[in-house]
């Protein structure tokens, strides 16, 4: 077997025993493990306790200390020490799940990924569910999870409104999904509270939402079988996002409730749990993310809020009963690579987390029609993709089994053995790498990667070939605040700096585009980021906003820029009518917006002269 090494490239831990693809032959390359070496070497300190069902954890990396510690309380109070078997046959078959029907531990979830249901093209959404509805008659203890973003972000009804967020959505939905047959409950996503004409707060557009899809809360807990829970968390927030309307927001009390759920149900009692949300969280490391969503600030639970958002994963850590969580957003199929992440890594506790992608061509983004099947009993549970453009065939991407036996490198320390808790996990569909132009192939920094710089200095010195506006051109640094930049795909990104998630862009490419990048002292014990060209006494300070974050949070609330925008389209007809302007050309209309950030102390001396603000790579 393959050995997981601390301190080594985090990109190396594919165990042959544990890990399967189509054929037994482990792929080319292994899924991305973001660890950090300290982490690594942190986490080996323990030694897992396992309860008498056994609860999941990953052999394909090393667990972080923090769940160490969780799970060896659990497991000091069960009085049980952990087995630990080692496997010397790297080519036995992968193991088979029995799912039947008088197993009360047996269960079926169908979840569905962004619907959009749109009533003038229901085609594939009605195939879609025909092709569940086979397959739940077949399965134990069925249920439904809708992901959220049920209706289409259009005019559907001709009333020049949106259709998402609407009465008729909710009844459109609720119709589709009673259709499936099983019991179902949703998760709100991003456009789910978009009904912004027809309600004038989001209190108003959620109480319409929870009334007619039945719900009482925007989270919900359902146990599907014994001694399983599905558990979702929904966003309640659209006209009061503080930015991007389409950040997936959970407010704090459900934050509160899902801590407390999740203590509730702890894997010392035999608990495995589901987990559901329209986005992934931070720390997920989930790959397959679209750039719009990465560069606006709407690409995982909280995104904006720094504190909030970490607090997820670190549930997840702190409890190894959390199994899988499953997630969409990206209108992405499951043929990446990242596109399902193990335990290991940045530390994701006993977790898998997995995206789901469309059941129509109308809303895929990348030709892909997919929705996922999760099949499971006591022993562990199954992920598939259900292909909606193959007639609804089932393909099997991935087996976790839980065990109280752990399955090891033959060569490994057993007293250092990864904390967590004990499970295999084996490939069954070895990942197509299908790229496609909008999938952000998102850049994970990684200690000795090779890729990080020196974080003083000149980072593209003159003599040198590296072009930060190559979109080849990787690599990160640290700024003396804490703060991790990196530039990828032409760009500076800001990464989270303990997951090292993508968090958005901090240089646009046609501002990164022939200037030179340096990292400076700034007098004051600190370091500044400027960009200067070779041609020009020019100097950029890339100055960081007020909370300390480098990402530009530039996307604002929709409601309110879909007011600008119709103040706009009035004024161009205006001027049409009564000034009988744009009889020679199109009328140019302008905006002019506050505040206006500046270090001015002073408002005299300034101008508000309305700009074009499109970037100049964009109007090439």
């Amino acid at each position: 077997m393959a050995a997981f090494t601390a301190g080594a490239s985090a990109a190396v831990a594919y165990p042959r025993a544990t890990a399967w693809t189509a054929g037994n032959v482990a792929p080319a390359t292994a899924p991305l493990l973001n660890d950090r070496p300290a982490l690594a070497s942190a986490a080996q300190a323990e030694t897992s306790q396992t309860s008498s069902r056994g609860v999941a954890a990953a052999v394909l990396g090393l667990a972080g200390c923090s769940a160490a510690r969780s799970v060896k309380r659990q497991g000091h109070r069960r009085k049980r020490s952990v087995a630990v078997k080692v496997l010397s046959e790297a080519d036995s078959p992968p193991p088979k799940l029995e799912i039947t029907e008088d197993d009360p531990y047996a269960f079926t979830l169908g979840i569905l990924g962004d619907l959009h249901l749109d009533p003038r093209d229901l085609e594939h959404s009605y195939e879609g569910r025909e092709h569940f509805k086979k397959i739940l008659a077949e399965g134990p203890r069925p249920f439904v999870v809708s992901l959220g973003d049920l209706g289409e972000s259009k005019d559907c009804t001709e009333t020049k409104q949106l259709f998402s967020g609407t009465t008729e959505c909710f009844k459109l939905a609720k119709e589709f999904l009673d259709g499936f047959g099983p019991k179902f409950d949703v998760v709100g996503g991003n456009h789910d509270l978009e009904g912004i004409d027809e309600f004038g707060t989001d209190e108003q557009n959620l109480e319409a939402y929870l009334n007619i899809l039945g719900k009482e809360t925007p989270q919900f807990c359902h146990q599907v079988a014994e001694k399983t829970l599905v558990v979702g968390l929904g966003s309640t927030a659209f006209r009061t996002a503080t930015y991007t309307s389409h950040e997936v927001t959970i407010d704090q009390k459900q934050l509160e409730w899902f801590e407390k759920t999740i203590a509730e149900h702890p894997a010392s009692d035999g608990w495995q749990i589901f987990c559901f949300s329209h986005a992934p969280i931070i720390g997920s490391a989930l790959r397959v993310l679209q750039e719009c969503h990465v560069v606006n600030g709407c690409c995982w639970l909280n995104h904006t809020d720094a504190v909030n958002s970490k607090k997820f994963i670190q549930v997840v850590r702190e409890n190894p009963s959390i199994k899988a969580w499953f997630s969409g957003h990206f209108h992405l199929s499951h043929d990446y690579e990242d596109s399902i992440t193990f335990p290991g890594g940045n530390n994701r506790g006993s977790c898998v987390f997995a995206q789901t992608g469309v059941m129509t061509k109308r809303s895929t983004r990348d030709g892909r029609r997919q929705s996922r099947l999760v099949r499971g009993n006591a022993e562990g549970f199954e992920i598939c993709t259900v292909d909606h453009l193959k007639g609804g065939q089932v393909r099997l991407d991935a087996t976790v089994t839980y065990s109280d036996v752990c399955e090891i490198p033959e060569d490994a320390d057993i007293n250092n053995v990864a904390a967590s808790t004990c499970s295999t996990i084996t490939f069954a569909h070895k990942h197509e790498d299908y790229d496609h132009d909008l999938w952000f192939s998102a850049y994970v920094p990684q200690e000795n990667d090779g890729c990080y710089m020196e974080d003083h200095g000149v980072l593209n010195p003159v003599g040198t070939d590296i072009d930060f506006a190559n979109p080849a051109t990787v690599c990160w640094w640290h700024m003396k605040c804490g703060a991790v930049l990196g530039v990828h795909n032409g760009m500076i990104i800001e990464y989270e700096a303990s997951t090292l998630a993508p968090l958005g862009m901090v240089v646009s490419r046609d501002e990164l585009e022939n200037r030179r990048v340096a990292v400076i002292d700034d007098e004051w014990g600190g370091s500044a980021l400027v960009l200067y060209d070779d041609s020009s006494d020019d100097v950029t300070v890339v100055q960081p906003n007020e909370d300390g974050s480098y990402w530009r949070k530039v996307v604002r609330n929709k409601m309110h820029r879909m007011r600008e925008m119709r103040r706009s389209k009035a004024a161009k007809n205006w001027a049409s009518k009564e000034l009988k302007k744009g009889q020679n050309g199109e009328i140019n209309v302008l905006s002019s917006y506050g505040p206006y950030t500046t270090t001015a102390g002073q408002v005299m001396g300034l101008t508000t002269k309305a700009i074009n603000p499109k970037a100049l790579a964009q109007k090439a």
